[in-house]
């Protein structure tokens, strides 16, 4: 596959029989997927886990486990639940049917399959998944502004904590607020407040590549940072803080716009480090910027970042 070539879904085989994964990679061979093979429902369960794939073929009668088992181990754990499960199986029970789509089975393909058939319900669960995954997505994202929203903020926050903890890596959390919104919403009305919205949202989206930038609520955002200390993170919101500030507003001439910042990382917790913590602290720091005339980048170390002559 080429660099430029699109990641391919992976489809993962659970079955205890070698000519039944021998005949899956011979029909399947023209799908542009990836298949994955294993024999065993304990192999499965982790390859599952692994592999993250789109779809899984679980035959019913496994040697250790029946896929029954095997399904309901999957639903269970939040890793591998959204997963879309065929059944592929000789049996010709209702009752089997009917307790595996109980289970949370999408499909049911009898043995021996039609390869057509086959085929056509692996594409369904395919395309099934690309719909859930949009919606999924869409459901993460803020209407107005494009960015992330408070629930991907939280999820990918205790992420992110999680990940620096175990390798020892910095992570840093932004929270900014734009500076006397209220009066500009009352002043020249919701449309102008929801431009100054979208505009800063596009300041803060469009920084660096591994940062996060969210809508935390209202006139709050937040911008997870990882891998970058306090210090560097300070200047990084600075950044920010001067381009929202030299936003032109043509139709609007004289409205200055201006935002505060609050930074803390991880080294800022006392002791052990939570995404809830972060976020207290990086509030507090936010805060004080608010409280020592705004427009300006608070530390949690309480540095003050040189605010503009016009803060």
């Amino acid at each position: 596959m080429s660099q430029d070539e699109p990641m391919r879904p992976r489809v993962l085989a659970i079955d205890d029989s070698d000519l039944v994964h021998r005949l899956l990679r011979a029909r399947l061979r023209h799908e542009r997927i990836d298949l994955h093979s294993v024999y065993t429902a304990d192999e499965g369960i982790a390859a599952a886990k692994e592999l993250q794939p789109e779809v899984i073929l679980l035959d019913i009668d496994l040697e250790d486990l029946d896929g029954f088992e095997v399904l309901a181990r999957l639903k269970a754990d939040p890793s591998t639940r959204d997963i879309a499960v065929i059944f592929v199986s000789a049996s010709n029970e209702t009752m089997d049917r009917v307790r595996g789509l109980d289970l949370g089975a999408v499909d049911f393909v009898g043995k021996p399959f039609d390869v057509g058939e086959l085929k056509a319900r692996v594409r369904s669960a395919l395309r099934m998944q690309r719909l859930v995954k949009m919606l999924a997505q869409r459901a993460q994202l803020d209407g107005l502004t494009g960015l992330w929203n408070r629930a991907y903020l939280d999820d990918r926050l205790e992420a992110e904590t999680a990940s620096a903890i175990r390798y020892g890596n910095p992570l840093s959390l932004v929270l900014c607020d734009l500076d006397r919104f209220k009066n500009l919403n009352d002043t020249y009305g919701h449309p102008f407040g929801d431009e100054v919205l979208e505009r800063t949202a596009a300041i803060l989206g469009s920084g660096r590549s591994p940062d996060v930038a969210c809508r935390y609520g209202g006139e709050e955002f937040a911008l997870i940072v990882p891998g970058t200390d306090l210090q560097e993170t300070i200047e990084v919101a600075d950044r920010h803080r001067v381009r929202i500030s030299e936003i032109q507003w043509p139709e609007r001439p004289g409205v200055h716009v201006s935002a505060s910042f609050g930074v803390a990382d991880l080294s800022c917790i006392s002791g052990t480090p939570t995404p809830e913590k972060l976020i207290m602290v990086a509030d507090q720091a936010l805060y004080r910027a608010k409280n020592s005339g705004r427009n300006q980048v608070v530390g949690a170390d309480v540095q003050i970042w040189p605010r503009s002559a016009t803060g």
